[in-house]
């Protein structure tokens, strides 16, 4: 199976989604909050919030709506997720320009999206407004924003952008736990697949640490698998909990068709927690750096390629290839010796076969931590610390490649 983007291009796709609210404390951190101020669970379902009275057909008399003796529990919770989210929910369009046969052609796009404070801020993928020349954003209440880029993430499809719409007309929602997650948990998406304003779908977290190839040379961890219906249009729109928190972003799908089979992919909330804070303060992802830019994959280990100098790994005396310059008349030979090289087997204690296992967990830690390398030189494993530095490469730990 090949994973599809939910978020074709497509001039007819628009995605709606619902959203948390990102507060930071006094130490930048990610907090829940209610719009009073409160901190605790968003929802107590104790019944339907109309106040009217159910006559025997089971219709509330003040509404002529189903009354909550005809709703099951588990409608309940349904109708309170979707009520207490779709305010949140956001539309998002794009234009672009392609080059065709010497002519700029203009292409639309569309997605979804998570308003995450009264600020302006949506959060969204990257693949959603990646390229994009104008990007507009359509609220609950049927009026669209532009939108700039604030910042992006492009390893982990990311993006966070702004509009400048009045605060009461912008309702976040909480950002939940990814880490309380379990198969079998109900979850739901609302969103706008196939331009289908506002639809909410539902299923179950099917799987929890799978592995989602975003590109060549990049996997994302610990991605959300579920069954919810995914389709074109809901790319960037949020994954909820019962409570009607966010616990994902949707991003794919796996088709053969490129529409929903019930195996859909969604980035957990924590990682978004970890990259949105960076993104809105400096536009990019800076994260701890090693020094190493690129590795062999072996079958004892990872061996070292290339060293950046000076830096922290040339720093803390790990060793790359031995080069051996000779001459021979007017030209210079090399002559690189990789038996000279260390070979990296684990981090802190964790076995690592891949240079994507490397850089992920190099990208779980800060600038200035303190890392534990297992490397074997000479046939002998030793055990050498690293201190972190900081660095980004468009959003990217810089430089390790296999």
């Amino acid at each position: 199976m090949r994973y599809v983007a939910g978020c074709l291009v497509s001039a007819v796709l628009a995605s709606l989604f619902t959203v948390m609210l990102l507060e930071r404390s006094d130490r930048g951190d990610l907090v829940a909050q209610d719009r009073d101020g409160r901190r605790g669970p968003l929802f107590e379902f104790e019944g339907p919030t109309r106040t009217g009275r159910s006559d025997e057909r089971g219709l509330d008399s003040e509404r002529g709506q189903p009354g909550s003796d005809t709703m099951t529990p588990e409608e309940r919770v349904n109708v309170a997720v979707y009520d207490k989210v779709n305010k949140s929910v956001v539309n998002i369009t794009t234009k672009s320009t392609d080059g065709f046969f010497l002519l700029d052609v203009s292409t639309e796009g569309a997605g979804s999206g998570s308003v995450i404070d009264q600020a302006g801020h949506v959060l969204t993928n990257y693949h959603v407004v990646q390229d994009a020349r104008e990007v507009g954003v359509t609220l609950y209440n049927g009026k669209t924003y532009y939108a700039t880029l604030v910042g992006a993430d492009p390893n982990n499809d990311i993006a966070v952008i702004k509009i400048d719409a009045p605060s009461d007309v912008l309702h976040p929602v909480y950002f939940g736990d990814s880490n309380d997650l379990r198969v079998g948990m109900r979850i739901f998406a609302i969103g706008n697949p196939f331009g289908l304003e506002r639809t909410m779908t539902t299923g179950i977290i099917s799987s929890l640490n799978r592995s989602l190839q975003i590109h060549a040379s990049r996997t994302i961890k610990s991605i959300i698998q579920s069954d919810a219906a995914i389709n074109p249009g809901n790319s960037g729109g949020p994954l909820l909990d019962t409570q009607g928190r966010l616990i994902g972003i949707n991003t794919a799908i796996a088709s053969r068709t490129g529409l929903s089979s019930g195996v859909s992919f969604s980035i957990p909330v924590n990682l978004v927690t970890r990259v949105v804070p960076q993104l809105i303060a400096h536009g990019r992802v800076i994260r701890a750096e090693i020094g190493i830019q690129r590795v062999y994959e072996t079958e004892q280990g990872l061996l070292i390629a290339k060293l950046t100098p000076e830096g922290p790994a040339a720093q803390a005396g790990l060793k790359g290839p031995r080069v051996q310059r000779s001459k021979r008349g007017p030209f210079v030979i090399e002559r690189i010796d990789r038996s000279a090289a260390d070979i990296i087997v684990a981090v802190d204690g964790e076995k690592v076969e891949t240079a994507d296992d490397f850089l992920s967990y190099i990208e779980r830690k800060k600038a200035g931590d303190t890392i534990e390398l297992s490397i074997v030189r000479d046939g002998q494993e030793m055990n050498v610390p690293v201190v972190l530095g900081g660095g980004e490469e468009n959003g990217r730990a810089r430089g390790i490649r296999s």
